[in-house]
This record gives C-alpha cells, structure tokens and sequence, in this order.
C-alpha cells in the first residue's frame, strides 16, 4: 500500500483541497466513500498565528474518520508559516501541507501560493521552519511554473525535497494558465523519473476511474488527487475501488447528509443554505431536470423547504443521455480558486 511519510494510507486516491468545499461535512463523506486522503481547504497562517476566530473554525475535523488528517496552510513569511503550524498540531493535525500553487491574485500578490515559485529558497526555508517547529510530516503542492517561460518544477522539487519534503503534489499547469488549457502529465512523469523516492501527487484532469489509473500507469505517479471531478460525485472514489455509481436512492440520501451537516457545521441556517447551493448545483449536474432544480432551489432560505425540493428532485433524478446541455453553465471556478 502507497506511503505518504510515516502513514500507510489504504489506496492512492486523493481529494484536492479545494476552497468552500474541503470543509468537514464534505471531507468526511470522501473519506468513507474510499478517499485515503483529504487535505483541508487552503487556510491563513497570518489567521492561524493571529488566533483569528473565524480562520479557527476551518480547523474542525472528525478525528474519527479523518485518519491522518492534513492541514493545507498558505502564507509567504516562513516564520508565520511554522507558527500557524504550530497551531495545526496542536489542533490534531497530523500532516501540513503547504499551499505553493493557488493563482489568486490576492495570495500571489503577498507572496504565497503560486508567488513561492518564484522565489525558491523562501520555499524551501518554509518547509524547513515548519519540520522543526512541529516535528509533522510536511507536503506541498506546486505548479509547472510561473509560465511557459519559467518551467521551474525540478528546481522547486529538488529544493523542497532536501528540505525534507514527505510528498509533492503538482498540478501540470503554470500560475498563468490557471485552469485554462490541458493539464501536461508528461510534467508529472518527468517529475517522477528525477525524484523517483519521493511520492508523487498527480493532479489536473483527471474526470473519470479510467483517467486517473491512465494517469498513474502514464506517469508513475504514487497518487492521484482529484478535484473538479468530485464535485458533487463523492462516489468517484468508490468507483475508483471498484464500486458502483449511486443511485438516485442514494444520492438522495447523501445530499441530505450533506446538507444537515454543512447546516451543523456553519451555525447560521441562512448562511448555510445560501453556501450550500453551489453544492447542489454540482450535485445536479447532468441529471435530467438539473436547471429546472437549481432555479427553484437558489430562490428557498429555509432549510426544510430545501430539503423538501432535494427529496422531490433526487430520489427520481436520472442521468441525462442527452449530455449536460444546458448544465455546461455550472461553475466550478469558486473551489478551484
């Protein structure tokens, strides 16, 4: 069974971080579903260092079910990075990952997330401030590059590695492509091949069971993390293990899981009923009826009037054979940053 530091996980199959969504209630449904890991959403060091109550809150886990749990904390200042991980650790978190790859102008523009790919040693120091203030396995997600013209990902994984880097992510795109364009695993295979005892994390395009052991068997990548994909499909790494697609019986009964625990886990019933829509929106893509759905839902506040409309939608919901159609218009862009 695939290694990650000094934890043995149970299959190579990993959900990205992805904001908004990575959130407890969310985590644990993917963790017993069949992921071996769910990093959290990414999470402020300056927030965490600060004591910050409501960078707290995104601290919450189900020490139960999320076995290793790994906090995903970003921040450009390596002594604010070490203490905020000090704070993890002493919160349950077992492993720290480091955010080096988000493209949001508002963390590159103070040095973090992708910005750490442009400055080497300053991520390297980071990984190493935070081994010795925690003792905790660190891992990290990168990019390619900054763009084409800065394809920096060995000299990155090289430095992050003799830093004492337990595992690296990498999604095959630069900070300027974002999301746009193909994700080139030739880039997470070549990455493999230079570092071949280091775990690699595979990451971007992977939609379906069959793209993500094409990437694995391609690469020669030790795991593969799945975002986009699992958006509203928790069940994809169930089907990753050899299990079936939920049926409408099912899915019925997990959106309303879903729901009552995002509800728990938010406090403010109208705040979590509007934060909750975008989940439904991708719970419905590609269900026959999903526009109709998504329209009668985004105009309820109360939480059983939504519940009342998901039982009415999902427990008859067949896939569309026709394609998404007009369901093309769903946005994903809120959890990928």
């Amino acid at each position: 069974m695939p290694q990650l530091g000094p934890y043995t996980l149970p299959n190579p199959y990993i959900l990205a971080p992805m904001a908004g969504v990575s959130e407890m209630p969310f985590r644990v449904l993917a963790f017993r579903l069949g992921a071996a890991l769910c990093p959290t959403e990414l999470v402020s060091s300056q927030g965490l260092m600060r004591a910050n109550q409501r960078t707290l809150k995104y601290l919450r886990y189900d020490a139960q079910v999320e076995r290793p749990y790994s906090l995903q904390i970003y921040g450009g200042e390596p002594e604010a990075m070490a203490k905020a991980a000090v704070v993890g650790k002493e919160a349950g978190a077992q492993i720290i990952d480091i955010n080096m790859g988000c493209p949001v102008k508002k963390v590159v523009k103070n040095g973090a997330g992708s910005g750490l790919l442009c400055d080497v040693p300053r991520a390297a120091d980071i990984v190493r401030r935070i081994r010795e203030a925690t003792g905790l396995s660190v891992t990290c997600k990168i990019r390619s590059g900054w763009d084409a013209r800065s394809l920096n990902y060995l000299q990155v994984a090289g430095a992050l590695q003799e830093a004492g880097c337990a595992g690296l992510a990498i999604h095959p795109r630069t900070r300027e492509q974002g999301y746009s364009g193909q994700a080139d695993w030739g880039v997470i295979a070549d990455l493999k091949r230079h570092f071949p005892e280091l775990p690699i994390i595979g990451n971007g395009d992977v939609k379906t069971p069959a793209d993500a052991v094409r990437m694995q068997e391609t690469t020669g990548c030790d795991f593969v993390m799945i975002g986009r994909a699992a958006l509203g499909n928790p069940w994809l790494f169930r089907e990753l293990l050899g299990g079936p697609p939920a049926t409408p019986r099912e899915r019925c009964a997990l959106v309303l899981e879903h729901l009552r625990a995002h509800l728990d886990f938010m406090g403010d019933p109208l705040g979590a009923v509007r934060s909750f829509r975008k989940q439904l929106a991708w719970y419905a893509h590609g269900l026959h009826g999903a526009a109709a759905f998504r329209a009668e839902v985004n105009g309820l506040d109360a939480p059983s009037a939504v519940e009342d409309c998901v039982r009415r939608f999902f427990t008859a919901a067949q896939v569309d054979l026709a394609g998404p159609g007009e369901e093309q218009d769903v946005d994903y862009r809120a959890a990928l940053g």
